[in-house]
């Protein structure tokens, strides 16, 4: 009895140390676990919120870069806007061109909206209440043209919002700052509208210290940074920068609302910081499930069931080493996958900062000092037009290449209805379709500057062909413009002869060269077939992509 007494007393401790032990690693495993999903969804969003962020910033600084000493007295100072706007993002509330007017300039600015059409062309306070220009001795902000045009936004021309307690000094800190700047929290559109933020910037003259006014973009602030779902591991909230002791959170529905800070509520598990508008924005997340409490209920499952099973060692080590193993591999399994999708956002970040520089070189070249300002905002449109049609392009071919006759498309080509395309429809890369889509842009941008000495537009017609075999294949691209000739066609702006003569074929490691014959422009592209595909850029691609679904 002593001996089995024994027996069993030194099986229970076993069992015990055993239950205690796999316990302990539980509980450890799934805080670990917790807090690595945990930071990881938040870096995520955090990344995302800044990246949503800093596209609009550039849309500001884009849209206030189009401007060339602006006559300020215009009510449609926008209408040149209206198209580069919706290209780039459509989710903003109200834009808004707000003139630095002087006083001498009022009676004109209101004659001006009246012809307009808007309802109240008084030049008044921002509170609607009677402004007198006797009293003033300085210029003050007014509101000259909005989109979209609506029942409320047009009762915004006219309102002067220089004693506006959050508007007011956001313009104030633009024009000294001379870039954008975004205002605190406010409510859009009406006094008990949604919470958003007005990002405000400067419009530059040459020569010209303090601006001619501003351009404005308004956002709902619960799609722009309290982004959430039913799914996520957290929720957020945005400091309030009025009031250290409040946040600004948004429900279900995106109402945002402000709650005031407790010494009883818990602190964010975790505080990212965002920039926007020349001003830090902090973060805070909440996790929606205490990790804490979801670990000591496992932990204690596991010690429950290795007690009641104290009497079966092998069967108690057996369960351990499999919660163990299980365990390990989840943590590997989502390492393995964290990893691949870092190396995925890292070259997204890649082709978008190629993208951005691509885009900050044709505004440079094109907006270049003296330039005309029409015929630059046509090509400067017309080229991020066609950017943009071939990063869609990309995106739905999960950027593994474009079908070559998808760059001709009419949205994206002009004239493209008297393009005769012939040629194999061959897949390009990324790094090809970018190039090319500029090419043909320009090329087509060109052709119908001038009618020939018969009195025809001229008839294009764009031809390529695949020669040689194996390594020695060649692409043999060639534009022709029939009906035209050098004193009908407009000449090439420096950043097309630089695009025609020297971009695209360093892109494409090839040659070009263009010429007129005695009843057509030519402009002739040869590189080696092995660089217009690049299958590594493809694999390395795919590679990706399949990692990443694997992961899933």
């Amino acid at each position: 009895m002593v001996r089995l007494g024994f027996i069993i007393g030194f099986i229970a401790l076993v069992g015990v140390l055993l239950s205690g032990l796999a316990a302990y690693r539980v509980h450890d495993q799934e805080l670990t676990v917790d807090g690595i999903a945990l930071a990881r969804a938040i870096d995520v969003h955090a990344s995302l919120v800044q990246d949503r962020l800093t596209e609009r910033e550039l849309l500001a600084r884009v849209a206030s870069g189009l401007f060339r000493v602006p006559s300020v007295i215009k009510a449609n100072m926008l209408q040149p806007l209206r198209s580069s706007i919706y290209t780039f993002k459509t989710d903003f509330v109200v834009a808004s061109w707000i003139a630095r007017l002087k006083p001498d300039e009022l009676e004109a600015a209101r004659a001006e909206l009246a012809s307009s059409g808007f309802p109240n062309p008084t030049i008044r306070r921002f509170d609607d209440q009677p402004l007198d220009p006797q009293s003033l001795d300085q210029p003050i902000d007014v509101v000259m043209d909005v989109e979209p045009k609506s029942a409320e936004t047009m009762a915004f021309p006219g309102r002067s919002y220089d004693q506006n307690s959050v508007l007011g000094p956001t313009l104030a800190r633009a024009m000294s700052e001379a870039k954008p700047v975004a205002s605190d929290p406010i409510p859009l559109l009406r006094p008990n509208g949604p919470i958003g933020l007005v990002l405000a910037a400067p419009v530059l003259q040459e020569g010209v210290a303090a601006p001619a006014g501003f351009v404005t973009f308004s956002y709902e602030l619960a799609p722009l940074m309290l982004t959430n779902d039913d799914l996520s591991l957290f929720s957020v909230v945005l400091k309030d920068p009025r009031d250290p002791n409040s946040e600004l959170i948004a429900n279900d529905r995106g109402v945002v609302t402000t709650r005031t800070i407790t010494q009883e509520m818990p602190p964010p598990s975790i505080i990212r910081t965002v920039t926007f508008g020349g001003r830090d924005w902090s973060l805070g997340y909440y996790a929606k499930t205490n990790a804490a409490i979801r670990a000591q209920q496992t932990a204690a499952v596991v010690a429950a069931i290795g007690l009641a099973l104290t009497g079966i060692v092998c069967g108690l080590f057996g369960y351990v080493a499999y919660n163990n193993l299980r365990l390990s591999r989840e943590i590997q399994v989502r390492i393995g996958f964290e990893r691949r999708l870092t190396a995925v956002i890292d070259e997204l970040n890649h082709r978008v900062k190629n993208i951005l520089a691509v885009i900050q070189s044709i505004v440079t070249r094109t907006l270049r000092h003296g330039s005309d300002i029409d015929v630059a905002r046509e090509l400067l449109i017309g080229r991020i037009h066609a950017m943009s049609n071939v990063v869609s392009l990309l995106s739905e071919s999960q950027w593994q290449g474009v079908k070559l006759k998808g760059l001709f498309e009419a949205r994206a080509i002009p004239h493209a209805e008297r393009i005769a395309v012939s040629g194999p429809d061959i897949a390009v890369s990324a790094r090809a379709a970018q190039s090319l889509s500029l090419l043909f842009f320009e090329l087509a941008s060109h052709s119908d500057e001038g009618l020939s000495l018969v009195g025809k537009h001229p008839h294009i017609v764009a031809h390529w062909e695949v020669t040689g075999e194996d390594n020695d294949t060649t692409f043999r691209f060639r534009w022709e413009e029939f009906n035209t000739s050098a004193a009908t066609r407009r000449e090439d702006s420096d950043f097309g002869l630089i695009l025609l003569d020297r971009v695209a074929p360093e892109a494409l490691g090839g040659t070009s060269k263009r010429y007129f014959t005695d009843v057509s422009y030519v402009y002739e592209l040869i590189a080696p077939m092995e660089t217009v595909i690049d299958m590594t850029e493809r694999d390395r691609t795919e590679q990706f992509s399949a990692q990443l679904k694997s992961g899933r």
